[in-house]
């Protein structure tokens, strides 16, 4: 059966965060329905599986992986009805992390079977692709041995901060969740966390390293044009 290299992009703009996993866990689990039933067809009867990317950004609200620690949240109920935060738990792995207006929130619902059968080099891919995106700005940026996520000052770590923050689930070499990119994001909602749960590095954003504002749709397209190089796929509008 052919590979399909051809990955749909939509962009869902200011979305609540319970309706965009809604969303992503109706095309994760179609893929994976296809994927079954492709199992029980005869190889002329199989369908090409499909691959989706989707684009988006919260209103605020924290999210808890299935690995994080509920006290790694330092607001309580009141504290986040005060600070306009909703808060999740979530069945991505990873810690606890915030989403909010100015990041670009990527969801890659992909069969790697399509790709490549390994989810390291799976997430060694979006990180690279947001390597890349940092590069076009002149922002030098690479990975911390251990550490999920791309960072600034990963080589010397005299003051590493975490840029791009990565959760992902995957069954079946089908993924969902993905990552959540600091634009011109709002920080102070992390001081209300334990970012992914390392109290000892920081977190910043584009527009902090540069002292400007940068517009998210040019962010994107550059972003998503180092995610088909990377995969070798095309994007093409859903």
């Amino acid at each position: 059966m052919l590979k399909n290299k051809q990955i749909q992009f939509e962009h869902l703009g200011l979305i609540d965060y319970k309706e965009a996993w809604d969303y992503q866990d109706k095309l994760f689990t179609s893929v994976l329905d296809l994927k079954v039933q492709n199992r029980k067809a005869n190889p002329e009867e199989q369908l090409e599986t499909p691959n989706y990317l989707l684009f988006c950004s919260h209103p605020h609200v924290y999210t808890l992986g299935k690995s994080g620690h509920e006290e790694h949240l330092l607001l309580n109920e009141e504290g986040l009805k005060a600070k306009g935060a909703t808060y999740y738990k979530i069945n991505r792995g990873g810690d606890i992390t915030y989403h909010g207006p100015g990041q670009i929130v990527g969801y890659p619902i992909l069969d790697l079977e399509n790709f490549f059968t390994d989810i390291h080099k799976y997430l060694r891919y979006l990180e690279e692709a947001v390597i890349l995106t940092l590069a076009e700005y002149g922002v030098a940026a690479g990975r911390i041995e251990g550490l999920t996520g791309v960072w600034l000052d990963h080589q010397e770590q005299v003051n590493p901060r975490k840029i791009c923050a990565m959760g992902v689930k995957c069954s079946r070499w089908v993924t969902m969740h993905g990552f959540a990119f600091n634009i011109n994001t709002d920080l102070d909602y992390f001081n209300n966390i334990v970012p992914c749960g390392i109290s000892d590095k920081q977190v910043t954003s584009l527009a902090k390293e540069l002292g400007r504002e940068v517009a998210l749709e040019e962010v994107e397209e550059k972003l998503k044009k180092h995610i088909a190089t990377l995969f070798d796929g095309t994007i093409i509008k859903l």
